[in-house]
């Protein structure tokens, strides 16, 4: 039987129509949203490894087999070949150095063919400004010719009109969080009103703040185990009768588990007197694009954007507050606030260089001027999001879909051998196949004891394997009464948040340390591949012991780590870019968290 044809393009219900034609002939031309979506479920579920298990990581269909199978499924993948044509081309580092980078959130302003070639755009650096936010928004400040440049290129590619908004960047997304907690008058509008499945660095930071400042923080929950919103709680919480409302910080779609949330509940919020923040940092690269921004228009808007993918994850956060809204700000420091000003190569003078300081700021001082000039004269071209704008939205969005529902199918697929209950190796928490679920993915691996291999040192193994993966946190989590009793054996408590001696009681110290990946743009399959092929050596169960005994083999040193709060600092966060680069700690102090707090953690001499 031939596989149901694959709906990705005009998936949308089509408007009605004012025809003399029969009403048979219309309904059979319109086309449905939720038809769309339940025949890419069953195509995906269907055209992948149907009723076949791996138990063995030698018996996974080989890159070509598997890519094979792939384009049969998903036939309109190779529309998306421009994709890869970028890719060579303007990203050679990524096939140079072998690395698969699953780890970068936000949006490259940058290629790497742009920065080595000899009229490249300019390098930034950032410099604090030290200024009152509400002031700065009202009435600007001083700014360089790039700067401006950047802060137009960058609203035109978001759709945000400058009629409208007003912008600052920002040290990163956290300090963007921070600045509209400083700001914001808690005193009289008391609430702050989150939706988010994980722990958030930016996020823990704002709730600080306002907890401060007199806020009252409440959460929403997450269906147990697909992390759906729980709606009734959720819409309780946005209409209760309260005599002031408050901020609403809402983000379209989970950076953590790839769920999507409706729109909807920032209109609610809206209608019932909240200000809206909108966490725009997991979108991906075109989707404000398909954001109805004069429909719903929010209070505040934050993304943040890097340098170059794989290769730079430096970059800043963006705040948008919205005209209509400044006035209401209150006075605050405005630390984290930067300006964007051309990078300064220093590195061209050597250490025993004659040039005396005075000499080398004025040669410093001249290249800035030539800079600005070049720049005043010039279109600024930012390549990563030049490229994005001339794919368009559906071409980016179909490639994303296809690679994620591919990776989820293929994990799903990996059992344990004998074993008479299916135990398998990776649980996915979140949505599984699914047309519009986002490009990120939240995992486990289980040993074949049923025993959850520490995040930290799947982490550490990948990164041996060239593959940079995220370890994140899953908190907020609500259970039905009738799955209470396993909800003990599932949660955990958040190291970070017993180190900083936060409230015991808070729902949010309690959760689950998980594997995350982030898929971009330039992913192609044989990104996602590695991925399942590293994944299915977990399958051997010799296969951690065996990685231990490879890498102590090794002339090294021991230096004994005694305090438990090790585990956290060995585990990266994923609520910034890595862009790949190595984790702090070695390989041995991660394969030491799966049985004790009492770290060995090896050093080489």
């Amino acid at each position: 039987m031939d596989s149901p044809e694959l709906c990705l393009r005009g998936c949308y219900p089509a408007p009605a129509l004012r025809t003399s034609e029969p009403e048979q002939i219309i309904a059979k031309m319109k086309t449905t949203s939720s038809a769309c979506r339940r025949n890419f479920k069953t195509t995906t579920t269907s055209s992948f490894f149907p009723n076949t298990q791996f138990t063995n990581h030698e018996s996974i269909p080989s890159l070509h087999e598997s890519f094979a199978q792939f384009i049969k499924a998903y036939p309109k993948y190779l529309e998306t070949s421009r994709i890869d044509k970028i890719r060579t081309r303007d990203y050679p580092h990524l096939s140079l150095s072998n690395h698969v980078c699953l780890d970068y959130i936000g949006i490259g302003l940058l290629s790497q063919s742009q920065i080595k070639s000899e009229n490249n755009f300019p390098l930034f650096d950032t410099t604090f400004k030290p200024v009152d936010l509400k002031a700065q928004l009202l009435n600007g400040g001083e700014e360089s010719n790039l700067e401006s440049a950047i802060k137009k290129r960058i609203m035109d590619f978001l759709n945000i009109s400058q009629n409208d908004y007003s912008m600052v960047f920002t040290t990163n997304r956290s300090s963007a969080f921070k600045l509209v907690a400083e700001s914001y008058p808690f005193k009289c509008n008391r609430e702050l009103l989150t939706v988010y499945d994980h722990e958030s660095e930016a996020l823990d930071a704002m709730i600080d703040t306002s907890e401060k400042r007199g806020a009252r923080v409440m959460a929403a929950e997450f269906k147990w185990p697909r992390l759906r919103v729980q709606s009734a709680k959720l819409r309780k919480m946005i209409v209760r009768k309260t005599k002031n409302r408050g901020l609403f910080v809402f983000p379209l779609r989970s950076r953590m588990s790839g769920a999507g949330y409706s729109y909807q509940w920032m209109t609610l919020a809206q209608q019932h007197g909240w200000h809206v923040l909108l966490d725009a940092c997991a979108l991906g690269p075109k989707d404000m694009d398909s954001f109805a921004l004069s429909l719903f228009r929010p209070d505040f808007l934050i993304c943040s954007f890097y340098k170059v993918f794989g290769e730079n994850p430096t970059g800043f956060g963006c705040l948008f507050v919205k005209k209509s809204t400044i006035p209401i700000l209150e006075a605050s420091s405005g630390s984290g606030i930067v300006s964007i000003k051309p990078e300064k190569n220093l590195l061209r003078f050597h250490e025993d260089s004659s040039v005396t300081d005075n000499e080398l700021q004025q040669i410093v001082a001249r290249e800035e001027d030539k800079k600005s000039e070049e720049i005043e004269r010039s279109n600024i071209e930012c390549n990563g999001l030049d490229q994005v704008d001339t794919l368009g939205l559906m071409l980016v969005n179909s490639r994303g879909r296809y690679l994620i529902n591919w990776l989820v199918t293929a994990m799903m697929k990996l059992q344990h051998p004998n074993r008479l209950d299916n135990c398998a190796l990776v649980t996915i928490y979140g949505p599984k196949v699914k047309f519009d679920r986002g490009s990120a993915m939240a995992f486990n691996i289980y040993d074949w004891k049923g025993e959850k291999v520490e995040p930290a040192l799947v982490q550490k193994l990948a990164d041996r394997n060239n593959i940079s993966l995220g370890v994140g946190f899953l908190h907020n989590i609500w259970f039905p009464e009738k799955s209470e009793k396993g909800k003990k054996g599932i949660l955990e408590g958040n190291m970070k948040c017993k180190e900083m001696g936060r409230n015991k009681n808070r729902k949010g110290d309690y959760g689950l340390t998980v594997v995350s990946i982030a898929l971009t743009f330039l992913a192609d399959f044989e990104d996602v591949y590695r991925l399942w092929a590293f994944v299915a050596q977990f399958l051997d169960a010799d296969f951690v012991e065996k990685e231990r005994w490879r890498y102590t083999s090794l002339n090294q040193n021991t230096v004994e780590v005694l305090s438990p709060a090790m585990e956290t600092m060995a585990t990266p966060r994923f609520n910034s870019p890595t862009g790949c680069f190595a984790h702090s700690f070695g390989l041995e102090a991660a394969f030491n968290l799966r049985s004790s707090f009492h770290l060995k953690i090896y050093k080489p001499t």
